[in-house]
């Protein structure tokens, strides 16, 4: 199992090693990749030498996280190409994100010419929004001043008299720079207009989604019953048909899943957003799979619609996963806690001590009762181990970093430029929490390579209502409830 978790971590890495930073800096990709893979090296050659029941010491936990990003820095840095392009060079700031949108990408900008300035500047009334610099980037237009009215009549308003100025020429967008004051970009429509003459059939390919629902299942199949019912794999070729043992696990996680990214679907729909259909990512290793996902194909018109798109997968996968967790805990058996046992334990990965989790603790005790005890665990049911991991990967997706649904929830909330603050805590908070929950040591070293700056909206600045604020602040909560592990003080007065 270590030797698969360390594939996995190695593809990963490389790949976003590669695709983030291959283009700004002459450091090798392979340098960057060992660097920070070599934590990883070091406590799986540990634990190859001296067994899983020896723990590392601390200074050998500690030391790589600190000297290895230092070493990475360093490297980067020292290989740091001078001779950047304007799109290279607009990459971390919040006004970036809105020119490098992904269906405005490299599209050139024809030169407004001095009669057009002017029509240009007539868009922007000044009791709406007071025009004081027009700046023209390779890509877009970037129009600063001072807004003057509310925000959504602002943006709706410069829209329409762009649209009646200059047709469907450019996409109209409204962001917030760096200094808190709100700027409009116009960026060239051709990509757009792509998407929207797409077919149908071309954006969902039912049938690829079909082929890919059908692999997974038989790769999740394979693992249920492999790793989770525990089949040998000479038993498995002696009597095939143990294998369909694995489909409690297999249904119950890819329910858990697929309603994960319906509801990002039926949302994104539901607000007019052009959307893929989910497609499962089928993986015969680790838990059979590696997730699903959805494809936006067009922007999203303002905040409501991002945290709405952003956090109906969250919603749907907790409500699947409940309900499945507390039949299968029902099912489960309580055993004897061993020396080895966690959230995401390797050795026996259904053996599961709740406390590891506050709220799978008040679950576990909700079902089971008096059952639990200080020195008890459990052995978990099928449905029950892919209930624990729905509980996992929504925890994973709404840690408020970048892309992940957590950090388009907050950049909803507080705007891009509080949000690529909040990421970066976030960040070094998980690599903390690895020193009590390793589980999640995979996770938070992806997470250092996925970029803060989410995309933005088109009117990236009218805020939320207080309902949406409030639901946000929840899921936030539950997240809080599903990492961090129960504190002694309550696990004494639950008898656990």
């Amino acid at each position: 199992m270590e030797f698969w978790f360390l594939l996995l971590l190695g593809i990963i890495t490389y790949l976003m090693v590669q695709r983030s930073v291959a283009q700004i800096t002459k450091t090798p990709v392979w340098l960057l990749w060992l660097v920070l893979m070599t934590p990883a090296l070091l406590w799986t050659a540990w634990t190859a030498i001296n067994g899983q029941n020896v723990r590392p010491p601390q200074a050998l936990m500690i030391g790589p996280l600190i000297i290895c990003p230092i070493v990475y820095w360093i490297l980067f840095q020292k290989g740091r190409r001078t001779e950047l392009t304007g799109k290279q060079t607009e990459v971390a700031t919040p006004e970036s994100a809105a020119v490098n949108h992904p269906v405005t990408e490299a599209v050139p900008v024809r030169p407004i010419e001095a009669s057009e300035e002017t029509q240009l500047r007539n868009c922007f009334p000044w009791s709406v929004y007071y025009l004081q610099n027009i700046d023209y980037r390779p890509q877009a237009i970037i129009c600063r001043g001072q807004l003057r009215a509310e925000a959504t009549a602002a943006y709706e308003t410069i829209k329409e008299n762009v649209e009646t100025q200059f047709g469907d020429r450019f996409l109209v967008m409204f962001q917030e720079g760096l200094n808190g004051k709100p700027f409009f970009v116009l960026v060239p429509n051709t990509e757009l207009a792509k998407y929207q003459y797409r077919s149908s059939e071309k954006l969902t390919r039912p049938g690829l989604a079909l082929l890919l629902l059908l692999a997974t299942l038989l790769t999740t199949t394979l693992i249920g019953a492999l790793e989770v019912a525990g089949i040998q794999p000479k038993q498995l070729q002696a009597e095939p048909g143990l294998f369909w043992q694995g489909l409690p696990y297999a249904f119950a996680f890819m329910t858990i899943l697929g309603l994960h990214e319906l509801g990002h679907y039926f949302t994104a729909r539901r607000n007019k957003v052009r959307v893929t259909l989910p497609y499962f990512i089928p993986m015969p290793f680790f838990l059979g799979t590696f997730g699903a996902f959805i494809q936006m194909r067009s922007p999203l018109p303002n905040r409501k619609a991002l945290f709405d798109i952003s956090i109906a997968g969250p919603i749907a996968g907790l409500i699947a996963t409940l309900p499945l967790l507390f039949w299968g805990l029902t099912q489960s058996t309580v055993v004897p806690l061993p020396e080895q046992s966690g959230l995401l334990n390797s050795q026996s990965i259904t053996v599961l001590n709740p406390k590891y989790s506050i709220l799978l603790a008040l679950i576990a005790k909700l079902v089971l009762g008096s059952q639990l005890t200080i020195k008890s665990a459990i052995d978990l049911h099928p449905v029950a181990f892919a209930g624990l991991l729905g509980l996992v990967v929504t925890a994973l997706n709404l840690i408020p970093v970048g892309q992940l649904d957590g950090g388009r929830i907050i950049h909803a909330m507080f705007g891009q430029r509080n949000a690529i603050v909040i990421g970066q805590i976030a960040r070094l908070l998980l690599l903390l929490l690895c020193l009590v929950q390793p589980g999640f040591f995979l996770w938070a070293i992806i997470l250092l390579f996925i970029p803060l700056v989410s995309e933005p909206a088109l009117n990236d600045i009218t805020e939320l209502d207080n309902k949406r604020d409030i639901l946000g602040i929840v899921t936030m909560a539950v997240l809080v409830l599903i990492v961090l592990p129960l504190p002694n003080v309550f696990a004494r007065f639950l008898g656990m």
